[in-house]
């Protein structure tokens, strides 16, 4: 790698690339603004139904255990997904699978809304997952492809995308889940169809890449030490991060609104840490230190949600944002540049591996509480924290090349880190 600039800490001088992103983030075609809105719309359906689980469980009869499972089917299909995009989008390009991964987000968070058990929510959860998985994958790549400005400009559009749909999923949750936990499903897919079209008439169809991605592409890339050490850590932390994200809102036990608050201050934590924080702390720190400490200090805030007083779980539910939003765009840092696999390959077969413990985290955390009592489940998530520092510790060689050189331009590329290949 090449260093355009270094700070006086030795490190990237991260502020120019991002100071010149800002200034021309404004000024970007339809094209751009047309899929930086979807992408605000799909990353609002992570969160979305935060608010609603307890209401969700009460609408269907249902247990914790139960509606959790409308993100095990959402993650576990998004995971098997991340070895489809890339087979997908090389053979019939990115504005096709835009618009395919969007139908489909229509028509699945539609049928979400007219389920009759909790059994076909989580069926139609899954089909919503491949959908997302196909337009989230593909938008970074296809707003590099049209902005102006850049790539700096690109991917600080598309972080500033996720961090606002990451906010928002929970309030938009709330608000309209708040008269029935049905209308939040209807309203995203309108949502999602207003993006459709939009993205049908300013999107122009991008260049195909020059050679076709194979379906085993992203798991011979895991094959290299560095992708597999930074892909297993990540596994362990996802385990940790959906464990807050699925399981704490039966643990507040809080109104929609008052739950939408709390994963709406979460949210703009975790998006302010991810584009503003964390690149100065790995300029200052380093990546690995900044990574590790991170995760140990994120491990304590669980224990704190889990054994604390109500209030202690609010004030820790939104300061994990803050340590999510490092710890994202740090592990999708490390991922991308650690190996020489192409980054659309590599970040898939990264995805791939952690995207199994979003799916699990949500089934085993209730599972857990009912074998046990409600604090084991925040125990276990520290585990895994711990678990995911001690990976980036005892594999720390296999991940210094990249940590040492990283180049300003992928400072926070976490747009592609929470949910895209």
């Amino acid at each position: 790698m090449s260093h355009s600039s270094t700070g006086s800490a030795g490190g990237p001088a991260e502020g120019d690339t991002f100071d010149a992103g800002a200034t021309s983030l404004l000024r970007q075609p339809k094209a751009v603004w047309a899929t930086a809105g979807a992408s605000v719309v799909a990353f609002m359906g992570i969160g979305l139904v935060d608010p609603i689980l307890p209401s969700i469980a009460k609408g269907l009869e249902a247990t914790p255990s139960q509606v959790s499972l409308l993100f095990t089917s959402y993650f576990l299909i998004t995971a098997v997904a991340m070895l489809l995009t890339g087979f997908v989008s090389s053979r019939i390009g990115g504005k096709k699978t835009l618009l395919a991964g969007l139908a489909l987000v229509v028509v699945f968070a539609a049928l979400a809304g007219t389920s009759g058990s909790v059994g076909e929510l989580v069926g139609f959860r899954a089909g919503w997952g491949l959908g997302n998985a196909l337009f989230v994958s593909t938008a970074l790549a296809v707003i590099v492809g049209a902005a102006a400005g850049g790539s700096a400009a690109a991917i600080l559009l598309y972080e500033s995308a996720l961090g606002l749909g990451m906010a928002c999923g929970p309030l938009l949750g709330a608000l309209l889940g708040n008269a029935s936990w049905r209308y939040p499903f209807f309203g995203t897919a309108a949502l999602m169809a207003i993006g459709f079209l939009c993205i049908a008439a300013f999107l122009k169809e991008q260049p195909r890449p020059a050679r076709k991605t194979s379906i085993l592409d992203p798991i011979k890339a895991l094959g290299h030490g560095g992708l597999a050490s930074a892909a297993v850590s990540a596994f362990f932390y996802n385990y940790t991060f959906f464990t807050i994200l699925a399981f704490t809102p039966f643990v507040l036990n809080m109104t929609p609104y008052k739950s939408g608050a709390v994963f709406f201050a979460w949210g703009v934590l975790l998006a302010f840490f991810s584009v503003i924080v964390a690149p100065r702390m790995q300029a200052r720190f380093g990546s690995l230190k900044v990574l590790g400490g991170s995760l140990v200090l994120l491990a304590a805030d669980v224990l704190v949600l889990g054994y604390g007083s109500h209030t202690a779980a609010v004030v820790c539910t939104i300061v994990s944002g803050a340590f999510i939003g490092v710890n994202n765009t740090v592990y999708t840092e490390l991922a991308l540049g650690v190996s020489d696999a192409p980054r659309p390959v590599a970040s898939a077969g990264y995805n791939f591996v952690r995207w199994f413990a979003a799916a699990a985290a949500p089934y085993f955390a209730p599972k857990i509480e009912e074998w046990t009592d409600i604090h084991i489940p925040f125990v276990v998530a520290a585990v895994t924290a711990v678990l995911g520092a001690v990976v980036v510790w005892v594999r720390r060689n296999a991940l210094t090349e990249e940590a040492e050189e990283l180049e300003p331009q992928h400072a926070g590329e976490d747009g592609i880190s929470v949910f895209a290949n």
